[in-house]
């Protein structure tokens, strides 16, 4: 490699990013520390600038780019519930540090019945939040907004003749559907720049997702629709691995959505040979179909160091999956997962530096 692989190549920052504290995770009913700290942003930072990236800080959006994927109520919802929460004196009289709940409406809880909307503020939690692991803190919505802005930004880039940009976001956001976040995302940064590309031209975009667990919410959010076609290689979640209730290869999408959706489950132990034919057949899916741009939803979480997956992608793999991909058209890489913080930052650097060569 180069000794400056990312020379010249966008990356879209800001360091709010770094405001979003969720001091941990509850998981298993027991808060215990928690992989998606402010640390990730930092190490990838100073990586891509030691790599000679240009850094350049997004733009706002305000919320228009973000409803065009998720529901108004979601997006109110993360903008106002920690000033909510601290108002109502969950912190300083019950010692409730951060926003998480506790009962969810389920269908076997509703069994038919009407969404309510609860007058208590910590029943209210679990209508948006499926899960007890992605917290809210005092400075995770302007993270969370800047995340977003990052996304649109960089896809601006790309619409505007870039061949190549990456939103260097932090909370990730593929677990994040249309009215409901978790997995540790809150707004679905990917899905916001694919919506972006289409809004400013493209007339089909392929999300291809190299993430090391299925991106839920991304699929959510396209699933009805054939101008934004998804692709996932990850961990089966047939064989435990989270988000356990979808991922599987019967999920092909609906109406004009039909065969856009495509997933690609792979066993524990999975390393490059296997892993990369899997991203080809991902980017095979996207070319077959005629695609302007690509949002690459960029996790490392697959790599063989990383504490949230089993599987065992190398540094060379992820840099091959970057030439692969970077190879159908311009790419809007958008950060997701990648937890290992000793390993993070060259990982993600391999992809990029795959995807600068493949545009050359």
């Amino acid at each position: 490699m180069t000794p400056d692989p990312l020379a010249g190549l966008p990356v879209v920052w800001s360091p709010d990013c770094l405001r979003h504290e969720p001091a941990g995770e509850v998981w298993l009913g027991v808060r215990e520390p928690g992989t998606e700290v402010p640390d990730r942003g930092r190490v990838l930072l100073d990586a891509v600038a030691a790599a000679g990236a240009e850094i350049r800080s997004p733009e706002r959006h305000g919320r228009a780019p973000l409803l065009a994927v998720h529901d108004a109520a979601l997006v109110e919802h993360l903008a106002t519930v920690w000033a909510d929460w601290e108002a109502a004196g969950y912190p300083a009289e019950h010692g409730r540090d951060r926003v998480v709940p506790y009962v969810f409406p389920t269908p076997g809880l509703l069994a038919g019945l009407p969404m309510r909307d609860p007058a208590a503020l910590h029943g209210r939690v679990g209508r948006y939040c499926y899960d007890t692991m992605t917290l809210v803190g005092p400075g995770s919505w302007e993270a969370i907004a800047a995340a977003a802005d990052s996304a649109v930004t960089a896809a601006g880039l790309v619409a505007g003749g870039a061949r190549t940009a990456y939103a260097l976001c932090r909370p990730p956001g593929h677990h994040a559907g249309p009215a409901a976040y978790g997995g540790s995302c809150y707004l679905n940064n990917a899905a916001i720049a694919a919506q972006a590309l289409r809004d400013a031209g493209a007339s089909r975009v392929a999300v291809i997702d190299i993430d090391a667990h299925h991106g839920n919410g991304t699929q959510a959010i396209f699933y009805d629709r054939g101008d934004v076609s998804y692709g996932s290689v990850h961990v089966d979640p047939g064989a435990g691995w989270f988000p356990h209730y979808a991922g599987y290869p019967t999920e092909r999408g609906a109406g004009p959505g039909e065969g856009a959706n495509l997933n690609l489950p792979l066993p524990e132990g999975t390393s490059d040979r296997d892993w990369l034919a899997a991203v080809g057949t991902l980017r095979d899916h996207a070319a077959r179909r005629g695609v302007d741009a690509v949002v690459l939803s960029l996790g490392v979480d697959a790599a063989e160091a990383d504490p949230e997956s089993p599987l065992r992608v190398t540094a060379d793999g992820y840099r091959r999956a970057g030439e692969l991909i970077g190879a159908l058209g311009p790419v809007v890489a958008v950060q997701e997962g990648g937890y290992h913080l000793p390993t993070l930052g060259s990982l993600v650097v391999a992809v990029l530096a795959g995807l600068a060569s493949a545009a050359q």
